[in-house]
């Protein structure tokens, strides 16, 4: 989960990267913006990029290569880029389908580490009839990058200058505003070019030109997270081109947008209602910690009502007496982190009960490095920033941020603080990308599968029911549960109707709802049941 604001839903990507993808980080009106128009046949014609696959490593069982695509669309004479692609192949002997591509999220998730670390949560018959590819998207990690510093050393340094978490308090809000004023000026002067084109559209342009270079006629995607808007753009630029579509946690298009909207004061993140799924989750957290034996949730104080206050206290504790670096805003940032994933959630409880004793908490080991070349690219914030400050409208006065935190908090407390700083940085960000806008309802060629959780604490449920009334032939499937993505929080009933939708096109009864394998807190339960709605079997219901 994100530790810095910027990184808004990218989820701490340095070191959760094998477990989590997200969703944004920041965002501007921006004078001067060009818009993109719903014709993405219009670009000029590009040659399909060659890929020569090579084992990305002694061993392992990716496939790497490396794209060029044009950096301008409209110039594809001028200069080019390069794109780190992966890919996996089918498992399945005489049974490959074709290629399904996969965008972990972000902006700024690197796909190149992403995919391969959790190649195991995609469905079996899937990974078993298609080979799955991934790549960093441009301005990201081992693709051509936006880089805003000289060498790490001066990043950690810049990173060191700002608060943890969000800013609490006139001086660090100050130190907060200032950070980020210095990293517009840095990025202005590293290399302006690339930062005007590491737009939505710009990447939905490359997905089509990698489409292009496998050889499929019509493009097989699953995105999640920030995922969802890439996947929504290329159908409404392409929208021939979709052959099946899956769109997980999703963000709603007129909240990313916000043309017309009457809250256009509010950051991207509140528009989504971030801070809102938030505190809903993280108030099931402390429901389901407080019901839970300690052997099972270590926070639990005998019932959620205590939990709840002691959460409270632990929280105002904090503010007056952090524990070594744990203060009260890293502590709750922490705590949203760590919502995004089921799995997470008892080393969640076990941190929160070694502040309330005092003790400094032990933070969880690096996830296993993959097996490609660079599993631990350079994914400073600024390469997030560029694609979402570009993107999606935010305040543009950094000042009337600490009024947005306040009325955030009233709405949902501690997590609202986090959420609206998430998008500070947007204030002052230098670049003005082509952003696509719509129209987000043009028929595709076939209908997209839409997946929304009901407790997420990055992508409103609610998106996800927006997402389905935008586009123009979806179809939503619920998931009854908690964390970020279907994906990476498994339900045997949703992996069940994602391999009939790729494999043959037959889409959920309307109305349909599925449940996680493995509540939070507690064993496994026995698989078997029926989906809610529309008379569709559940694979598992717990």
């Amino acid at each position: 989960m994100p530790i810095q604001p910027l990184r808004g839903f990218i989820a701490g990507r340095r070191r959760h990267a094998a477990v989590i993808a997200a969703v944004m980080t920041c965002s501007a009106v921006l004078t001067g913006q060009d818009r993109v128009t719903a014709d993405g046949a219009s670009t000029p014609s590009v040659p399909a990029p060659k890929l020569d696959w090579t084992s990305c490593v002694q061993g392992s069982p990716f496939d790497c290569a490396t794209a060029q695509v044009p950096l301008d669309y409209t110039r594809p004479g001028g200069r080019t880029i390069e794109l780190a692609v992966v890919r996996r192949k089918a498992t399945g002997p005489g049974r490959r389908m074709g290629t399904l591509f996969f965008n972990p999220g972000g902006p700024g998730g690197p796909g190149t580490v992403q995919m391969p670390q959790n190649y195991e949560f995609f469905p079996r018959e899937v990974r078993e009839r298609f080979d799955i590819v991934s790549w960093d998207p441009r301005g990201v990690g081992s693709s051509t990058a936006v880089n805003c510093f000289a060498s790490p050393q001066e990043a950690a340094g810049w990173n060191a200058g700002k608060a943890a978490g969000f800013p609490v308090g006139e001086e660090e809000r100050a130190a907060f505003v200032a950070a980020y004023e210095d990293l517009a000026r840095r990025c202005q002067q590293r290399d302006p070019g690339l930062l005007s084109h590491v737009s939505t559209a710009d990447t939905a342009r490359d997905l089509d030109q990698l489409r292009r270079a496998v050889g499929e006629r019509q493009v097989n995607y699953y995105g999640i997270s920030y995922g969802t808007i890439l996947g929504a753009t290329y159908a409404n630029l392409f929208p021939d081109k979709v052959r099946a579509m899956t769109l997980d946690s999703n963000i709603g298009p007129d909240a990313w947008t916000n043309d017309g909207a009457d809250d256009a004061r509010l950051t991207t993140f509140l528009r989504v209602g971030s801070d809102r799924s938030a505190a809903a989750t993280l108030d099931e957290f402390l429901e389901l910690c407080g019901s839970a034996p300690t052997a099972r949730c270590a926070f639990s104080a005998g019932s959620p009502e205590a939990t709840r206050d002691k959460f409270g206290r632990l929280t105002q504790r904090l503010r007056e007496e952090p524990v070594d670096t744990w203060t009260y805003a890293r502590t709750v940032a922490d705590a949203v982190n760590a919502l995004y994933l089921v799995s997470g959630w008892a080393d969640l409880a076990a941190r929160l009960e070694a502040l309330w004793h005092g003790r400094t908490p032990e933070t969880a080991p690096f996830p296993p490095a993959p097996p490609v070349p660079d599993p631990n690219p350079y994914l400073g914030e600024e390469q997030a920033a560029a694609v979402l400050c570009g993107d999606s409208p935010n305040p543009r006065e950094a000042a009337g941020y600490q009024a947005l935190e306040e009325a955030a908090a009233v709405r949902a407390g501690d997590s609202g603080r986090f959420w609206t700083w998430a998008a500070a940085g947007c204030a002052t960000w230098p670049a003005s990308p082509d952003r696509y806008t719509g129209p987000w309802d043009r028929p595709t060629a076939n209908p997209v599968l839409v997946v929304g959780t009901t407790y997420d604490p990055s992508t409103a449920y609610p998106n996800s029911r927006a997402m389905t009334d935008a586009l123009a032939d979806a179809r939503l499937l619920t998931n009854e549960g908690y964390g970020h993505t279907a994906l990476l929080n498994p339900s045997s009933c949703v992996q069940e109707y994602e391999s009939r939708y790729f494999v043959d096109g037959t889409l959920p009864p309307a109305g349909t709802t599925c449940r996680q394998d493995t509540p939070p807190f507690s064993a496994p339960r026995p698989s078997g049941g029926v989906a809610a709605g529309g008379g569709g079997t559940a694979a598992a219901v717990s």
